[in-house]
C-alpha cells in the first residue's frame, strides 16, 4: 500500500527517516516494521508560532517496496549541421534555452559577452581585492549570468510560462542537491553553482551546440523587418532567421542599441533602495523566538512590506546567512548585491529593502523619454559611487543614523570585502527612496521587534532588483511586434524575476523560435 501523509515534526524529528519513523508509524496507527521506504514530496519550515514546526509531506511504503523512480531522461539531439539559432546570452534564460533547442532538433549558438565561470571568478575576487573591475566579466555578466555568484534561489510564483519542476530536474541532472525539488523555497547556493553551469554547456556543446564567451553583440542584422543575424563587436556576422535576446538586465548597451536602431521599447516600474545587514542570530532570535537557533533549523529568513505615501516598500532577495557584494557592472558605479552559500553559514543576514517607482517618477511615459528609467537608476548609482571610497569601497550608514539624520561616527563589522565608508545617505538619496525607506525601517521595526536596531547596517545601492525597460513581444508568438524572427526573454526583457522563472522563459521563447524557423 502507498499512502501520501503530511506530518507536522520537531526540527529534529524532521531532520531523517530514523527520527520520523516512529512519529509516522504512530499517526498510522501502525508497527514501524511494515514501513518499507519513505520518499519526501515536500518540505516548509512554519514559524508562526513560538515552537517552530517542520511540514514534511510523504509518500509512505506499507507492505510493499518502495517504487524506485527514475531520473527523467532529456531527450537531447546531435543538432551538428541543424538549422541554428542564435543566442544572446549564456545566463538561465540564454542556457536553457539552448537545452530546449537540443530537445527540438536545432543548434543553439550562444553568445556570451562574459567569460566562462572559472575566469569569471578570478575576475569576481579581483573585485574583491578593490583591486579592478572588469564591465564584461563581474557579477552581473558571464557564464551564468547574475545569479551564479549571487545566490541561486530558485523559487518562483510564475506558473504561466511553463513547468518550473523541469527546470529543477534539468538542474538536478547537471548536478544540484535533490533537495531542491522537495523544499518549498529551494536553493542552490553560489558555491554549487559554477559547476552546474559548467554541466549544462557541456551538454550544450556534446551535442553539437556552440557558445563563444567574450564576444559582444554589436547590433542586429535586419532586412525588411526580419531578422537576418547578427553582428559581434568582432566584427563576425552570424547568420539565423532568428535571434533570442536574454542578455540580463543589466546590458544597458543593448538598450541602447536596440534604440538606436529603431527598434520598440517600454519604460515600465521597477524598484531601488539598500542593501541591509543585520547579525543572524538576531534575524534567529527574532523570528524562531528563541535566544539561540535550534541546530537542526536552518538560517532564518523575513519577508516584509509596508505601503508608504502610496509606494510599496519592500525587502527583496533576503539572504540568510550570507554575504553582500559589489555588483556594479561598470567602474564609475556602485552596485551591492546580497548572495548565501549553500551552507548559508555566514554570522550576517542580508536583504535589498527598495521602493517602487512608477513611470511618472521619472518621467518616462512618453515613447520619446523610454529610457527616462534607466537614466534614473545609473544616477542613482553614480551618487553611491561618488559618496563612496576609492574604487568598489561602498557608502554605509547605521538603520537608526540613516532614520535619525545622523552620520555615523563608526560602523559594525561586515560581510561587504572591498570596504565601506560612512557617509551621511540620507542626505544625498533622492528623496522619494530616502523618505519612503526612513519610513519603512520604523514600520519593520514594529512588524519584527528588534529589527530597527544600531547593528543593522545600510550599504549603498540597492539597485538592480528588475529591468527598467521592457522589450516588447506578441504574447502569442513571442517575437518583437516589429521584427519577425526577434524574441526578447528573461529578466533583460522584463518578462521574468530569477533563475527558474527566467530559464522557464528562455525554454518557452525557444519553442516558438524553433517552430518559427522550421515553417520559415
Amino acid at each position: 500500500m502507498q499512502k501520501e501523509i503530511t506530518l507536522v515534526l520537531t526540527p529534529k524529528q524532521a531532520s531523517g527517516e530514523e527520527f520520523f519513523l516512529p512519529v509516522l508509524a504512530k499517526n498510522l496507527k501502525i508497527s514501524p516494521k511494515r514501513i518499507n521506504g519513505t520518499k519526501i514530496l515536500g518540505r516548509s519550515i512554519d514559524a508562526r508560532q513560538r515552537q517552530v514546526k517542520i511540514n514534511l509531506r510523504l509518500l509512505v511504503f506499507v507492505d510493499e517496496h518502495p517504487v524506485v523512480e527514475e531520473n527523467p531522461v532529456f531527450d537531447y539531439k546531435n543538432v551538428s549541421g541543424k538549422e541554428p539559432v542564435v543566442i544572446v546570452g549564456a545566463g538561465p534564460a540564454g542556457l536553457f534555452a539552448a537545452l530546449k533547442m537540443l530537445e527540438l532538433g536545432v543548434k543553439p549558438i550562444i553568445i556570451e559577452r562574459g567569460k566562462d565561470v572559472t575566469a569569471r571568478k578570478r575576475d569576481i575576487a579581483a573585485i574583491h581585492r578593490n583591486l579592478e573591475l572588469n564591465p564584461d566579466s563581474n557579477y552581473g555578466f558571464g557564464e551564468g549570468g547574475a545569479g551564479t555568484y549571487s545566490d541561486g534561489k530558485l523559487y518562483t510564483r510564475s506558473k504561466k510560462r511553463g513547468n518550473v519542476k523541469e527546470v529543477l530536474q534539468i538542474l538536478k541532472a547537471h548536478g544540484a542537491s535533490p533537495d531542491i525539488l522537495v523544499d518549498a523555497h529551494p536553493h542552490i547556493g553560489t558555491d554549487k553553482l559554477p559547476d552546474i553551469i559548467k554541466s549544462i554547456r557541456n551538454t550544450i556543446i556534446a551535442f553539437g551546440g556552440e557558445v563563444h564567451f567574450e564576444t559582444n553583440l554589436e547590433s542586429l542584422l535586419i532586412k525588411d523587418h526580419k531578422i537576418q543575424g547578427i553582428k559581434t563587436r568582432k566584427g563576425d556576422s552570424i547568420y539565423s532567421k532568428a535571434v533570442i535576446l536574454a542578455t540580463g538586465h543589466s546590458a544597458r548597451d543593448i538598450y541602447q542599441m536596440l534604440y538606436q536602431q529603431g527598434i520598440a521599447l517600454e519604460a515600465k516600474p521597477f524598484a531601488m533602495g539598500v542593501r541591509i545587514e543585520h547579525p543572524q542570530e538576531l534575524i534567529d532570535s527574532i523570528q524562531y523566538s528563541c535566544a539561540l537557533r535550534d541546530p537542526y533549523l536552518p538560517a532564518a529568513t523575513y519577508n516584509l512590506v509596508q505601503q508608504v505615501n502610496n509606494r510599496g516598500v519592500y525587502s527583496f532577495c533576503m539572504c540568510p546567512g550570507g554575504i553582500i557584494v559589489p555588483a556594479s557592472t561598470s567602474p564609475d558605479e556602485m552596485v551591492v548585491n546580497g548572495m548565501s552559500p549553500s551552507f548559508r553559514n555566514s554570522k550576517w543576514a542580508n536583504s535589498g529593502i527598495v521602493v517602487e517607482l512608477r513611470l511618472e517618477d521619472f518621467g518616462a511615459d512618453q515613447q520619446q523619454k523610454v529610457l527616462k528609467g534607466l537614466e534614473y537608476q545609473q544616477y542613482f548609482e553614480k551618487l553611491a559611487y561618488e559618496n563612496g571610497g576609492e574604487g568598489q569601497i561602498a557608502p554605509a550608514q547605521r538603520m537608526t543614523d540613516f532614520v535619525n539624520g545622523k552620520l555615523s561616527t563608526d560602523l559594525p563589522e561586515s560581510s561587504f570585502r572591498p570596504g565601506l565608508r560612512s557617509s551621511p545617505m540620507n542626505q544625498w538619496m533622492p528623496e522619494a527612496i530616502r523618505y519612503r525607506l526612513q519610513e519603512g525601517f520604523k514600520a519593520f521595526g514594529k512588524k519584527m521587534d528588534g529589527y530597527f536596531t544600531r547593528e543593522a547596517l545600510l550599504i549603498g545601492v540597492e539597485s538592480r532588483t528588475s529591468s527598467p525597460l521592457r522589450i516588447p513581444r506578441n504574447p502569442e508568438t513571442l517575437q518583437h511586434p516589429q521584427i519577425s524572427g526577434l524574441f526578447p526573454a528573461g529578466e533583460g526583457a522584463g518578462y521574468a524575476g530569477g533563475i527558474a522563472s527566467s530559464a522557464m522563459d528562455g525554454a518557452w521563447c525557444a519553442t516558438k523560435a524553433v517552430a518559427f524557423v522550421l515553417r520559415t
